[in-house]
This record gives structure tokens, C-alpha cells and sequence, in this order.
């Protein structure tokens, strides 16, 4: 038995080596890249690296809540946790497809009592007998036309790419906290202005209501003072409910339930870093989508030489041995050896087309991977300008706004002072009033708008640290 099984591995080895691999070798698609971006940036030569750490990129914000809250994603992130138990999976199928390299073995013990009746010319019964059987057995299929190679090809592409997969959702779960965190925050500082105004409004209604015992306002002047008072605290209420659900989402990002988890409210937004000096190839070295998507034009290429081997002959060698007596005593004994030892030639003469069928299917889904590659990256690049675009100009945005605010607040200053001297009506007062608070809300939310942008960016590079 030993030597039959020596045999069979040799046999096996040797008809291993001697196969070959159907079906085109990979090579990665062209993919357009420009010099630089259109915004900022040069080029350089790419070297693939989505791999490599990406480091903390949200610390450049230097908010320590955040770090600790970002810190929560990869453990308890529902979403990250089901990517990983995608990416163990395809790792299992890879071992599976593996598997096909090496030979089957098996073994039964098996027993049976078995008796012979005839009935002509009469009926008999000849002695019952007993049959104990034990055998060995192996089986493995030649990879002649690299069948499973080219299995073993798809699935390791398909595994790296579940691996990206990990990484994009980590990185978007990541990011999506990230620019949540900032309109919580910048709804809190939208909050304290509010605020703020209400205790400013107050006043100007006491001083108005005054004005009004002593007859040298009217009583229109209190009627405005109250409803813009009303107004501004309906405005407090309303940010309350994005509030709200911004601390909600940050909950469920972390894993938790809403009803567990709160967020006090700060009056400080973070520290808005310096742009990173990005380019191009930054794209394809760091984004895990874009790994993930030419990781599946791997897989779909090695598919096209799986479906083309089918129209080759499979050779399978079997081999069994094994002893059989009529009793379990002394079963292991010389004289009751068997064996068998034979190879199995099969190829598939019709099928109607299927193969055919097959074959053209692999190639449509490998075309269909190459567009989605292709695809990924120009919209990264997209990405990547739009929020270099709004970066630039929400910064000249800010800087517009800060003079408009100033300009504003100079302005309700003159007016209430007019207002006191009785040289204007208390409508100019709400006016002013209105354009200024206008005004620091706009210039607080273009402070919001600058820092979702620029995290975006950053997920953008594929969490580039700047």
C-alpha cells in the first residue's frame, strides 16, 4: 500500500509540473493620469502602497475627543466588522481553491452479513455470509490546463481585494465620523452665537420696553423687539434637532446605541491644518477602492482561463487499496489485500454551446471590471479636485465674509446708537440686527463647510496625512 501511494504522488507531481495555463496573463489596465492637478500638486511616478499606514490623518485637527472617537471605529463599527468577516471568508475560499492542488484521501471500515435464497426447483437458502472491509482511497485531478491555477489566480486577487475592501470601509466609516463630528461642532458654535444674541435681544427689549413707559417709543418698537427676540430663540430650538441627530449618528458610527451615548456640547471648533501637498499618484498608492477595484480585474482575467480550460479533457487518477475477510480478526493479513490503481480521462464532447457561453461571460465580466477600474479612479480624481476647488475658494469665501461680518456688526452698533438718539425707528434696529447675526452664522458655516472639505480631501488621498 505504502508503494502504492508513492507511486501515485510521484505520478501526481510529475503530471502537476508537466500541465500548462490556459487563458490570458494579467496585466494591469492602462488608467489616463494627468501631469498634475488642475488645483495644486505635481506628479510623480506611482508605486503601489495601499498597503502601507496611513497614519492618524484625523489628528491634524488636534481635537482630542475626536482622536478618541475615531479610535472606536475599527473596534465596534458594525459596518467595518462585517467587512472583515467578508475579507475571512475570501481567505477561506482561497485555502479552499488551494486545496484542489493536492490529493483526496480517504478511508472506510465497513461490515455486511449477507445471504442468497433460490427458488426453482425449490426453495433454498445458501449459508449466510459475513464481509469485513477495510480500504483506502485517493483520488486527485492533474492540473493540465491550469485550472486551478487560474482558480487559485482569481481567488487570491479576490481576497486582496476583499482586503481593500476592509481598508475602504474602515477609511469611509473613518471619514463619515470625522465630517460628522465638525457639523456637530459647528452646529454647537452656531448654538452659543444664538444664544449669545438672545441675551443681546433681551437687553434691547428691556431698553425698548423702557423707552415705552417713558412715551418716547411706541408701542410697534416693543412688538418688533419681542418677535425678533422669538425668532431667535425658535432659531436656537431648531439647531437643537440637528444636534441631535449629529451626536445619533456619531453614536451608531461607534457602535453604540443613541440612548447611551452623548456628546457635550463645546464652543470651540477644530483647528482647520494646512492643505496636504497631494498628487496624483497619491491616488493609486493609497486609495483601498481603487486596490479593490484592479484587485477584481485580477480576478475576472484569471476567471476567463478557468472558463477556457473546460474545453480541455480532465485526467483524474484514482487509486484504492485495502484488505477483506469474512471475519474482523485477522483482517490485516496478506492474502485479503486488494487494490486498484487507474486514471480517469473525461471531456465534454456537446454541451449546446455552454462553454462557449461561459467563456464569453468571463470576458464580458472581466471588460465590465476593467471600466469599473477605470472608472474609480477618474472619479477620484474628481473627488480630489472638487474638494481642492472648494478648499481654495471657501477660503477666499472666508475671508470676504470675516469684512461683510465686521462691516455688519459696525452697522447694527450705529443704528442701535441712532435708535437711542431717536433719530431712526426701531425697524432700522431689527434690520441691522438680522443682517449681522446673518452674517456671523454665514461666517460660522463657511468654518464648517472648510473642514468637511478638507476631510473629504484627506479621505480623498485615501487618508493621506498632510
Amino acid at each position: 500500500m505504502k508503494k502504492l501511494l508513492a507511486y501515485f504522488s510521484s505520478l501526481s507531481l510529475g503530471m502537476s509540473l508537466a500541465g500548462c495555463m490556459v487563458g490570458p496573463d494579467y496585466q494591469r489596465p492602462d488608467v489616463e493620469t494627468p501631469t498634475a492637478f488642475k488645483e495644486a500638486g505635481t506628479w510623480k511616478a506611482a508605486e503601489p502602497a495601499d498597503e502601507k499606514p496611513r497614519g492618524s490623518w484625523w489628528e491634524a485637527y488636534g481635537d482630542e475627543e475626536l482622536n478618541a472617537l475615531v479610535a472606536k471605529v475599527a473596534i465596534s463599527n458594525q459596518n467595518v466588522l462585517s467587512a472583515a468577516a467578508q475579507y475571512r471568508q475570501a481567505v477561506a475560499v482561497l485555502e479552499g481553491a488551494r486545496a484542489s492542488y493536492f490529493p483526496t484521501l480517504g478511508t472506510s471500515l465497513a461490515g455486511t452479513r449477507a445471504q442468497s435464497l433460490t427458488t426453482a426447483p425449490a426453495t433454498t437458502a445458501s449459508p449466510a455470509t459475513n464481509t469485513v472491509k477495510f480500504s483506502l482511497s485517493a483520488s486527485w485531478e492533474a492540473d493540465l490546463w491550469g485550472q486551478i491555477g487560474r482558480t487559485v489566480e482569481s481567488s487570491d486577487a479576490s481576497a486582496q481585494a476583499s482586503a481593500a475592501d476592509l481598508g475602504a470601509a474602515l477609511l469611509s466609516a473613518q471619514a463619515t465620523l470625522v465630517q460628522t463630528y465638525f457639523q456637530l461642532r459647528t452646529t454647537d458654535a452656531q448654538i452659543h452665537l444664538l444664544q449669545a444674541t438672545v441675551v443681546a435681544y433681551e437687553r434691547s427689549l428691556e431698553i425698548t420696553k423702557n423707552r415705552y413707559e417713558a412715551g418716547v417709543a411706541g408701542r410697534v418698537d416693543v412688538a418688533q423687539a419681542e418677535a425678533q427676540l422669538q425668532s431667535t430663540r425658535a432659531q436656537t430650538l431648531d439647531l437643537g434637532v440637528q444636534r441631535s441627530q449629529y451626536e445619533h449618528a456619531i453614536a451608531v458610527l461607534i457602535g453604540k446605541p443613541p440612548a447611551e451615548f452623548r456628546l457635550e456640547a463645546k464652543t470651540d471648533v477644530p483647528t482647520l491644518p494646512l492643505i496636504p501637498a497631494a498628487i496624483p499618484s497619491a491616488l493609486l498608492e493609497r486609495r483601498p477602492d481603487i486596490a479593490g477595484a484592479e484587485r477584481r480585474t485580477a480576478a475576472a482575467n484569471a476567471q476567463i482561463g478557468v472558463a477556457q480550460s473546460a474545453f480541455f479533457p480532465a485526467l483524474t487518477l484514482g487509486a484504492s487499496g485495502g484488505y477483506q475477510n469474512d471475519a474482523l480478526s485477522g483482517l490485516v493479513a496478506l492474502p485479503h489485500r486488494f487494490w486498484s490503481l487507474g486514471p480517469t480521462l473525461a471531456l465534454t464532447l456537446f454541451d449546446g454551446g455552454a462553454r462557449s457561453a461561459q467563456k464569453s461571460s468571463a470576458a464580458a465580466t472581466y471588460d465590465k471590471a476593467v471600466a469599473t477600474y477605470r472608472q474609480t479612479v477618474l472619479s477620484a480624481f474628481q473627488e480630489v479636485e472638487d474638494n481642492l476647488a472648494a478648499l481654495r475658494i471657501l477660503g477666499e469665501e472666508e475671508g470676504v465674509q470675516k469684512a461683510a461680518t465686521r462691516s455688519a456688526e459696525e452697522a447694527l452698533a450705529l443704528t442701535q446708537n441712532q435708535y437711542i438718539a431717536g433719530t431712526v425707528s426701531y425697524l432700522n434696529v431689527v434690520t441691522a440686527q438680522a443682517t449681522a447675526l446673518t452674517a456671523q452664522r454665514s461666517e460660522i458655516d463657511i468654518l464648517g463647510r472648510r473642514l468637511i472639505a478638507h476631510g473629504t480631501l484627506l479621505k480623498a488621498l485615501g487618508g493621506q496625512t498632510p
